[in-house]
């Protein structure tokens, strides 16, 4: 009972002692609101008011029906263009897309003969030369298939389907990927700057004399940085994510919650080991570099892990990251339950056992040397 006393009350001095850290507090604040509304909206992969232009040499029915199909918000309206004006249109780049539509183009469609569209992609807009491509190949597709429906040919295109994100809104994802990446950020940067700052204040000494034990002093630190990152993402998740951005959350909250505090045991003694090795903050930001970077871009927030090296996929299993991006998509996103989640969840508390027991030798030898 004294121990849960002790950790209890040395977990309250680490609030206190971060509610008088302003530039913490306002990390925090711009991590989980402004941050993550900024990643979600500030950079879309979807189209939004691409430039196009129109080198019509048919002039026919279809042609126009083609060209009027270019709606915002993806397009700007589509320009008329010469064909001898393109490669000087697109080398002054004032347009991402030409689209030249040949002589007859309605004639060879009817009577079913191959004709072809060129399409000029100014490639160096690359995000949007992607994805556009795939866009107007669609759109006029869908445009001569309506036109001409009783073509056998042209009915047969796959309807496509998009689960879980029907309209391949960036900020769904993009707002989600920020959220799991700020949890990592923030809960190693919180626990490492309490330990750092109770060496540059001194205080570290006075604990040592006092009636408690490393064990004590450094739960204490997790649980209470944990739940400052854990009401930050209720919070972000509720306010920012589902309220300003509109993004539908699928499974329980509560699943997912738990899930987090998983993660975040095992990333606030991560937090506790590297200030061990670290003597001041821009050492422990320098090593978190080296940390979070890769942890952040190997876990398959950003691409798949399947289309990564196999050597990359094993190695990143021992990564929380990894298993908190599996679980967080697949609760928040697909609305799974706990039979999806328990392997992430019993991966994510052997990890955690691991790294806090590692972290609680280091933090040992620490004081024993102070």
């Amino acid at each position: 009972m004294q121990t849960l006393l002790n950790i209890f009350r040395l977990g309250i001095k680490e609030l206190r002692g971060l509610l008088r850290d302003p530039l913490l507090v306002g990390l925090i604040i711009y991590a989980f609101t402004v941050a993550v509304y900024v990643s979600a909206t500030a950079a879309p992969d979807s189209l939004n008011r691409t430039t196009i232009a129109i080198v019509d040499e048919d002039q026919s029915q279809l042609s126009g029906r083609i060209t009027d199909a270019f709606l915002p918000p993806y397009f700007v309206k589509p320009q008329s263009l010469k064909l001898h004006e393109i490669d000087d249109a697109l080398d002054q780049g004032d347009y991402t897309f030409v689209v030249v539509i040949p002589h007859n183009f309605q004639r060879d469609v009817v009577y079913g003969r191959k004709t072809d569209v060129q399409l000029n992609v100014d490639a160096t807009r690359m995000s949007q030369a992607f994805s556009g491509n795939g866009y107007i190949q669609q759109i006029m597709q869908q445009e001569i298939m309506n036109y001409y429906h009783k073509n056998s040919t042209l009915t047969t295109a796959p309807v496509v389907r998009n689960r879980f994100n029907p309209n391949l809104t960036r900020a769904w994802f993009g707002s989600v990927v920020q959220l799991i990446n700020n949890i990592t950020m923030l809960a190693i940067i919180l626990t490492g700057a309490a330990l750092i700052r109770e060496r540059e204040n001194g205080t570290l000494e006075h604990l040592l004399v006092m009636p408690v034990t490393a064990f004590e002093i450094m739960v204490a630190k997790i649980w209470s940085m944990a739940l400052i990152v854990l009401a930050a993402t209720g919070l972000s998740l509720f306010l920012v994510i589902k309220g300003f951005l509109g993004v539908p959350i699928e499974g329980s909250l509560w699943i997912f919650f738990v899930g987090v505090t998983l993660h975040l045991f095992a990333v606030t003694s991560l937090g506790i080991f590297l200030a061990c090795i670290a003597r001041n903050m821009p050492q422990l930001g320098i090593m978190m570099i080296l940390i979070l970077i890769p942890m952040q871009l190997l876990s398959g927030g950003v691409t798949p892990r399947e289309s990564m090296p196999e050597l990359v996929q094993i190695i990143m299993q021992a990564a929380p990251t990894t298993h908190l991006v599996e679980f967080s998509q697949a609760i928040l996103y697909r609305g799974a339950g706990w039979r999806v989640a328990t392997t992430s969840f019993i991966k994510l508390f052997i990890i955690g056992s691991g790294l806090f027991f590692f972290s609680l030798a280091r933090f040992r030898k620490t004081m024993v040397q102070s």
